[in-house]
């Protein structure tokens, strides 16, 4: 949260890199929590390099990661045997 706070004071024009970080920690602070993955195309896949970049915009796909990051979660939680940790 510090360095939001250190970009909204500052009043000089800040690289695009550090603006995205800040803003991304600003997001994270305020909203829900995200992760930001990349994801290169798997080796071998190459012929398929069209349909890998449109997943990106692809919503079934987008539920498809959801319901996956829900069962990973629900797992972890079963494994800490829904203890809270610290």
């Amino acid at each position: 949260m510090a360095k939001v706070k250190k970009w909204i004071k500052s009043r000089t024009r800040k690289p695009e890199a550090e603006y995205d970080e800040a803003k991304k920690e600003f997001e994270k602070a305020i909203g829900r929590p995200f992760v930001s993955l990349k994801i290169e195309l798997p080796t071998g896949f190459e012929d398929l390099r069209a349909e890998f970049l449109r997943l990106e915009r692809d919503a079934e796909f987008h539920e498809e990661v959801r319901d996956l990051i829900k069962k990973r979660l629900m797992l972890e939680k079963r494994f800490r045997g829904g203890k809270q940790s610290p």
